[in-house]
């Protein structure tokens, strides 16, 4: 068993730290960089689902004349939206915050 002294457990711990040398900076680079992969998939997929493969509308009212010639083909609650990726219009179901 190791020596309960404050010195004595800094030390053991420094030796172990330089007998990993390398390993262990390269390993916490390889972790944030798996990470920021990660995020940066994750940040794809959520503009593809929430931008990308839905109808853009250049202005406010070309979305809201598509809503009302949605109604006359039977769709209902339709809102519009601006969006935070493209600054376009896209419509929803949801309603309107």
């Amino acid at each position: 068993m190791g020596s309960k002294k404050r010195q004595a457990r800094k030390a053991q711990r420094e030796a172990f730290e330089q007998s990993l040398g390398d390993e262990l900076g390269s390993l916490f680079a390889r972790e944030d960089e798996r990470r920021r992969q990660a995020d940066e998939q994750r940040e794809q997929q959520l503009r593809h689902k929430a931008c990308e493969r839905k109808k853009r509308y250049p202005t406010q009212g070309d979305a809201k004349f598509a809503i009302r010639d949605c109604e006359r083909h039977g769709s209902r609650d339709l809102h519009c939206y601006r969006c935070p990726y493209c600054n376009g219009w896209h419509l929803t179901h949801k309603p309107a915050r």
